[in-house]
């Protein structure tokens, strides 16, 4: 056989696989990913807006039960309605029905001394936590599927335990609670940014929901940890 037939003969080279950047995710991705991230920043702008407005009127918190009832009912709403026009509207309620209960939160903080201060550090430390996790996900494109239950199993036990530190008024529970929420949270931010990379989740709203509930839930924590007891409210 000749030199020349050796080298027809010889394999090609298999091209591999892009595994970074945000510009080796499929166009599908990319358009829930530009989209999800588009109405995240408008939710959180508006449910900002309403914390901030609630707590400058000095409105008063709906109370645990009201508040719980009133997520719960609009995330259900928001889920029925998300493959709709609708579902758009769903989620401005539900952000803003979430900022209205923040918003006597803060507004109670803002009034200790250094007040201001506690709240500029939980903002910022869940502003770097939150696009530090998301580009460790879209750049390395990890599966963090795996954390799923894992996750939703530790939030039902953080929650009952939030429920029980807030009615026998136990501090230490409170901020033992506030920790663990912290930790799932940046868990949830993983897990919910793996699955629309991963082509899981490929509804744009509900993706939202999940990436601003984690948020949500971040921020109140760190708040919490940062100089204000959950069990104060």
């Amino acid at each position: 056989m000749s030199s020349q037939d050796t080298t027809l003969n010889r394999p090609s080279a298999i091209p591999l696989p892009r595994t970074g950047g945000a510009a080796a995710h499929p166009p599908e991705v990319q358009r829930v990913l530009r989209n999800t991230y588009g109405l995240l920043g408008l939710t959180l702008l508006f449910s900002a807006g309403v914390a901030a407005a609630t707590a400058a009127l000095g409105l008063p918190h709906p109370g645990l039960l009201l508040s719980l009832g009133g997520m719960f009912g609009l995330l259900f709403l928001t889920a029925r309605l998300a493959n709709s026009g609708w579902g758009l509207l769903a989620v401005f309620a539900l952000t803003g029905f979430m900022g209205y209960t923040l918003g006597p939160v803060i507004g109670r903080v803002l009034s200790f001394p250094g007040g201001a201060q506690v709240v500029t550090m939980a903002l910022a430390a869940t502003a770097v936590t939150f696009f530090a996790l998301s580009a460790w996900v879209l750049t390395t494109r990890r599966d963090f599927g795996f954390m799923g239950g894992f996750l939703f199993a530790g939030m039902v036990i953080a929650l009952l335990a939030g429920i029980g530190a807030y009615a026998f008024e136990i501090p230490a529970l409170a901020l033992a609670v506030s920790a663990v929420v912290v930790l799932l949270s940046a868990g949830l931010i993983l897990f919910e940014t793996s699955r629309i990379v991963s082509g899981g989740e490929t509804n744009y709203v509900m993706a939202t929901v999940g990436l601003y509930v984690s948020i949500f839930n971040l921020f109140s924590g760190l708040l919490s940890l940062f100089g204000f007891g959950g069990s104060d409210e």
